[in-house]
């Protein structure tokens, strides 16, 4: 297990940590937005059982496109700690780089809750600011922070749309790309929130609702996404994010879970980020005044913590231009 030290950077600084079922048994399912879909279970001979028990993860890479895809450096995985720390990490060599403390626009007590980062490299970052179990100034908003100098500016999305106030974020392409979509999960923290999956479209900033998550039992997700246009989701099935802890992938268009790993050792704590890159999957859980990085590799069905981070991770983003093996 290797220990990274990360130096702090002076400077001022002021920007939260985390502490639809099937109705009947018809040919298809009606979305929220009117389209209408194939009802799993009555497809390729599911029954409710496996449905209950989605099928084994499948991270095999699928042809994708690379047509505007920036250098290498955008294809790091970036972390923001609740501190405001914003982190690069290579998984190549293991190396993290501290950028710098990112200054937002927001309440001194808003912090950091969640992060996603495009194809250009450019962050998304969400902010918490819970109060007496409700909702504080800046509570839900978003703003965009610069992963070369750390530079953040507020965005116009206005938190509460559709109920979402709190949710993990990750971008995923339009099938194989190069367009992409910004993908959220409902976290509903303290009572705060609906749960559920949903788009932000980033040039008018406006939240469409893509459904419940099918199984239901998908609670506190954080999202990943790749350039073939999968979306995967870390969560929990109870409400105190008690282990086992799960990665599966989502349907981006029904959010049905399509597939599903378990991993029993794997505690999310009191902050947790994830993300794709080169064909394995990075679980940064915090269950003290750290974070412990867990590698999982698809390919060997192994799991290893490769890291322990002495500052608690929120928010963790990929470009969908990051390898895929």
């Amino acid at each position: 297990m290797l220990l990274f030290l990360i130096a702090p950077i002076a400077g001022a600084f002021a920007c939260g940590s985390r502490t639809g079922l099937f109705g009947e048994d018809t040919d298809f399912i009606t979305l929220p937005d009117g389209g209408r879909i194939p009802n799993p279970r009555r497809d390729a001979g599911f029954d409710v059982a496996q449905f209950d028990a989605p099928p084994p993860l499948d991270a095999t890479p699928r042809d994708a496109s690379r047509i505007d895809c920036p250098d290498a450096e955008a294809t790091l995985v970036y972390l923001i700690s609740r501190d405001y720390q914003l982190l690069s990490f290579n998984p190549d060599d293991g190396t993290i780089t501290n950028i710098g403390n990112i200054v937002c626009p927001a309440a001194a007590e808003a912090t950091p809750f969640s992060m996603a980062v495009d194809r250009k490299g450019v962050a998304y970052i969400l902010f918490s600011n819970p109060i007496s179990g409700g909702s504080g100034p800046d509570d839900g908003k978003l703003f965009r922070v610069s992963t070369a100098t750390a530079a953040c500016v507020a965005t116009p999305f206005q938190p509460n749309q559709q109920g979402f106030v709190r949710f993990g974020m990750g971008f995923a392409t339009d099938l194989a790309g190069p367009s992409e979509s910004l993908y959220v999960a409902g976290a509903q923290q303290g009572g705060v929130g609906a749960e559920g999956l949903a788009r932000i479209d980033v040039s008018t900033f406006a939240l469409t609702k893509v459904g419940n998550f099918i199984p239901p039992i998908v609670h506190n997700a954080e999202l990943t996404g790749t350039g073939d246009g999968r979306l995967y989701a870390l969560y929990t099935k109870n409400s105190n994010n008690a282990p086992p802890t799960f990665i599966g992938e989502i349907d981006p268009v029904s959010g049905q879970v399509v597939g599903e790993q378990a991993f029993p050792g794997v505690t999310l704590g009191m902050g947790w980020a994830f993300a794709f890159w080169g064909g394995d999957f990075y679980m940064f859980t915090g269950a003290g005044g750290g974070s412990d990085v867990t590698r999982y590799r698809p390919s060997d069905n192994s799991t290893a913590v490769i890291a322990t981070l002495p500052t608690v991770i929120v928010g963790a983003g990929v470009s969908t231009c990051a390898p895929a093996q």
